[in-house]
């Protein structure tokens, strides 16, 4: 597989866990967030509710009794709205009667100034001016009206969040005692009653939850990317290795790491097209160990075989670079030389043939022959070039081995 293909599967793949991972983690995080809003807000009804149902039911122990009596301290106004509140009892005392209205207008007060909550009696068409209906709820009665049972939100008042509850109040039997003169009948939605309180503070705690999720969650999911993204190039490296190793067994001799013949050739073919076109120069050197069956027979095959490693390693350290050199089959080496003229092919093959003569391997006194050829015009392929250093090779031994030959 090409470098480049693989490097953009490796993208898309990492790429793609990635997204998914982000994706995933960003809507469990943002569901949690959602929740917890959801969770709060529902517990802010049903304290609202709660608060609501309580004063109703003392709305309804007040109006049991036809309203109670306390006595009228100093400071303390009678209601201008009932008939004869104030009553004396024989010791002297003044007694102002307190009906479900005026005692859930104290409650709200006393819970007002310990920063609790605040109830607001009201209705379209209050009796006390007090009691006029804001815009909160002035839309809530009117969709009582209508017959909604409850209406409730959040609102900014005086710079703080607070959060806003009202459910209707239907005319009963002893609210006529007031409100007879309003028109209004038993059963009839007069009014309701708003509960209100403070969530400034859970508002805050909510922003730093969110804050939290946030850092959280960039968090868990930089870690575990991170986490991904060591693992995956642990795994891609691996693989990568492997497919290096392939790709150089694929192309090198087991025995020697050199090229292997196949790939040898396919490069000698590549240079043999380059030399055709830019009319350069091409040589090439065929090298084959002398009376290798010997040294095996008598030394045994692992000497043979060190003596082909040494052999390839000399020569792989005494050409350039760009040389091509690999194994031909058997003991037979290969020497392809770009930009060498015969002259050139000829000296380094004289070079190599002394070096190997004057280094005993394993105190065994090695020689090779050598033969060489270079490109001719005529030349159709790499096997007109081979044969004619493969004639050059037998010449040198038909002329008693250790030796170059040429024709």
């Amino acid at each position: 597989m090409p470098l480049a293909k693989e490097t953009k599967i490796y993208k898309t793949f990492i790429l793609s866990i990635t997204l998914t991972i982000a994706l995933v983690l960003s809507g469990i995080f943002l569901g949690m967030s959602i929740r917890t809003r959801q969770l709060i807000y529902e517990e802010n009804i049903i304290r609202a509710k709660s608060l609501f149902n309580s004063i109703v039911l003392t709305r309804k122990w007040n109006a049991g009794y036809g309203g109670v009596y306390v006595e009228k301290k100093k400071g303390m106004k009678s209601s201008p709205y009932l008939e004869n509140p104030d009553i004396e009892t024989v010791d002297g005392k003044i007694y102002t009667k307190k009906n479900p209205a005026l005692m859930t207008r104290e409650i709200s007060e006393y819970a007002e100034r310990e920063g609790l909550f605040r109830f607001h009696i009201t209705s379209l068409n209050p009796l006390n001016p007090d009691n006029k209906p804001d815009v909160f709820e002035k839309k809530a009665l009117k969709l009582f009206e209508s017959g909604k049972r409850e209406a409730f939100g959040a609102e900014v008042i005086n710079g703080k969040m607070h959060f806003r509850y009202m459910s209707p109040l239907s005319v009963e039997k002893n609210c006529l005692q007031c409100h007879a003169k309003q028109g209004y009948k038993v059963g009839d939605v007069r009014g309701g009653i708003s509960v209100s309180f403070d969530i400034e503070n859970i508002q805050n705690r909510l922003k730093t939850n969110t804050i939290l999720i946030i850092v959280f969650a960039v968090t868990t999911t930089t870690l575990l990317l991170g986490l991904i993204y060591f693992f995956t190039a642990r795994l891609i490296k691996r693989v990568s290795d492997a497919r290096k190793e392939i790709e150089k067994m694929a192309i090198t001799d087991g025995l020697t790491g050199i090229f292997n013949r196949k790939h040898l050739m396919l490069r000698f073919e590549e240079e043999l097209k380059r030399a055709k076109r830019l009319k350069n120069d091409l040589s090439c050197i065929i090298l084959d160990i002398d009376h290798f069956k010997s040294i095996n027979d008598r030394y045994g095959h692992l000497v043979g075989d060190e003596v082909l490693r040494d052999i390839a390693n000399h020569i792989t350290q005494s050409i350039r670079i760009y040389d091509i050199f690999g194994r031909y089959g058997g003991e037979e080496f290969l020497l392809v030389l770009p930009e060498t003229n015969f002259e050139e092919a000829k000296n380094l093959a004289e070079r190599i043939r002394v070096a190997i003569k004057e280094k005993p391997i394993w105190n065994i006194k090695v020689t090779v022959s050598l033969g060489i050829a270079s490109r001719h015009d005529k030349d159709e392929s790499v096997d007109d070039i081979i044969k004619r250093a493969d004639d050059g090779l037998y010449k040198a031994k038909n002329c008693g081995r250790d030796r170059v030959g040429c024709v």
